[in-house]
């Protein structure tokens, strides 16, 4: 694992087209993100984790975190890298932050990220995860929003889609199943989301790019 871990680089030209997409539309959807091998076993580990130490998912930020099953039903675990395949992704997503800072010079800082798991039943409301105008507050210094899908084999009837709106228009702009390997990028204060009810385990990661508390940098699509 170590060497396939070692061999884990994005291409110049993924990023170019990243950036491209971001810069023209804001955002981006990649049917094929990972190497394979990283995949699978991504999905291995949050399934085994999934019973033992996922955790009902809250909304809101430090402080004012509060669960609300009105609002969203999943559960989640944070990525710390403790294991050789979260330690890929981490470095995959590294290597994004830096290209795209090279190319769009976006000011990203860091990048967050977690587990998510929906169970049968599970859903997530509509919402934004930053705010306009807000970008020095602990919650909205959010700049880059990511959802990598691991599930293989998803149907058309198992639900769980992303849906992702323009502004306040009431029909969505894409649909996007979460099928495995395929992956969303999207800037956060931009688009508001949702995830339709699953109908059978669904399995993702979301995550985040930040700017630091000095930062303004901010892409407008």
């Amino acid at each position: 694992m170590t060497q396939m871990t070692e061999n884990a680089h994005l291409t110049e030209q993924l990023i170019d087209d990243i950036a491209d997409a971001l810069a023209q539309r804001g955002f981006i959807q990649l049917p094929h993100f990972l190497p394979v091998w990283l995949a699978d076993q991504l999905l291995h580990e949050a399934k085994r984790l999934a019973s033992i130490e996922f955790k009902p998912a809250g909304i809101g930020r430090n402080n004012s975190q509060q669960l609300n099953a009105k609002v969203r039903t999943d559960s989640t675990l944070w990525l710390s890298g403790n294991s050789a395949p979260q330690q890929a992704y981490l470095n995959w997503m590294e290597q994004l932050r830096m290209g795209l800072n090279r190319r769009l010079f976006m000011g990203l800082f860091d990048f967050e990220c977690h587990f998510s798991h929906y169970s049968t039943g599970d859903f997530y409301q509509r919402h934004l995860d930053a705010f306009k105008g807000d970008t020095l507050q602990a919650r909205s210094n959010r700049i880059l929003s990511t959802v990598f899908y691991l599930n293989p084999d998803w149907g058309k009837n198992d639900g769980g889609e992303l849906l992702l709106y323009a502004d306040e228009q009431v029909s969505p702009l894409l649909i996007v199943p979460p099928v495995f390997n395929g992956c969303m990028i999207f800037l956060s204060d931009t688009f508001p989301h949702e995830v339709l009810t699953s109908r059978c385990d669904r399995y993702s990661i979301a995550g985040w790019y930040k700017v630091n508390g000095n930062a303004v940098e901010h892409l407008d699509a």
